[in-house]
């Protein structure tokens, strides 16, 4: 039986929302339980676009920020950092996916998919370590304003809102003793997993009960490749099932996205997930999708599914392993068509 079902996990290359809109549902018709508006222009990127926010002398040295000055840490106010923007790129697309599903072109059951990466991996990307924690609760807090301007304007039956958590899986390798580099090492003093869901379940505090939630689990896609790449899925399962234990987190999570590298068609990497728990009692358990389609790659898509659902406990929904906005443009045909051959129709959701 194919899986039902596919996740488009955000970017994905267009020269607008529209257009990115328009190519989904007509490629994948059926599949889509949520839709993406690309992340197009200067968001194609993850979080490059956040770098202009801070003050030049808290980047990164090599992101072209300036040195520490001799007489110490500098210290920070809200009016240092700029808004984030993503409210704006969020309310503007979402006017096209209104407008578009009131045309028929996407259908009225598809949710308008909001992608946004923790504060902890935009913080953790830019920043020196030594000033991160000190500007994190004014990073936060501009985020908060961001978060108020989206719930206070797009109707919360109409959207989800996926976090892209990246850079939590490579602190998490680092704790294990996995990645060395120290940019990966956690910023906080907190053990590290409970740092890291605690500020999860903080953020998302802001957002109404209302409003739906996802979670991207990611280990990098810099230069098509993984900062490290998971020995298997146990880390992954551990990760998820700490945010899908908290009750303002797990009872109201549309989907969880855990990828799958393009060599793993062996039971080991899946064996884990036996050990995912999707929610507790009397809470609708959250879609899985797998990030197991490659480009260029039918026969071994099809070969990762068979052994995905010969191995996990659960019907799965199928993605690639991280957003496109960075896949070489004649490489994405052939991944929504894999995609479509791949899965059936999802069961239809009357909202």
């Amino acid at each position: 039986m194919k899986p039902a079902g596919v996740l488009m996990v955000g970017s994905v290359p267009g020269a607008s929302p529209e257009e990115v809109f328009t190519r989904l549902t007509t490629a994948l018709p059926g599949r889509l339980q949520a839709i993406p508006d690309g992340e197009t222009g200067e968001r194609w990127n993850y979080i490059g676009w956040q770098l202009q926010r801070f003050p030049r002398v808290a980047r990164r040295n090599e992101l072209g920020g300036t040195p520490l000055p001799e007489t110490g840490i500098p210290t920070f106010t809200i009016a240092d950092i700029e808004p984030t923007g993503y409210d704006e790129a969020a309310l503007s697309s979402y006017g096209e996916f209104s407008r578009l599903q009131k045309q028929g072109i996407i259908p009225t059951d598809v949710r308008f998919q909001i992608g946004l990466p923790s504060p902890y991996n935009v913080l953790v990307g830019h920043l020196k370590p030594e000033l991160a924690y000190s500007i994190e609760p004014l990073y936060e807090k501009r985020f908060t304003e961001t978060i108020d301007k989206i719930v206070a304007k797009i109707p919360h039956e109409d959207m989800v809102i996926q976090w892209d958590l990246c850079f939590e899986m490579t602190a998490l390798e680092f704790d294990r003793g996995r990645l060395a580099e120290p940019r990966h090492k956690a910023y906080f003093s907190e053990t590290v997993l409970e740092g890291l869901v605690s500020r999860i379940v903080r953020l998302c505090g802001r957002i109404p009960q209302s409003v739906k939630l996802a979670f991207h689990l990611c280990y990098g896609d810099l230069r098509h490749k993984h900062f490290i790449e998971p020995e298997n899925t146990s880390l992954l399962v551990e990760f998820a099932n700490a945010l899908l234990s908290c009750e303002t987190l797990g009872s109201r999570t549309e989907w969880i996205h855990l990828p799958v590298p393009k060599s793993r068609i062996d039971a080991d990497y899946f064996e884990p997930l036996r050990g995912l728990k999707l929610g507790k009692t009397g809470w609708k358990p959250p879609q899985v999708y797998l990030g197991l389609v490659h480009a260029n790659d039918e026969a071994g898509t099809k070969k990762r599914i068979e052994v995905a659902q010969a191995t996990v406990p659960f019907a799965f929904g199928v993605a690639t392993e991280c957003g496109l906005g960075r896949t070489p443009p004649e490489e994405i045909d052939s991944i929504l068509q894999i995609a479509k051959q791949v899965t059936a129709d999802r069961p239809v959701e009357h909202l």
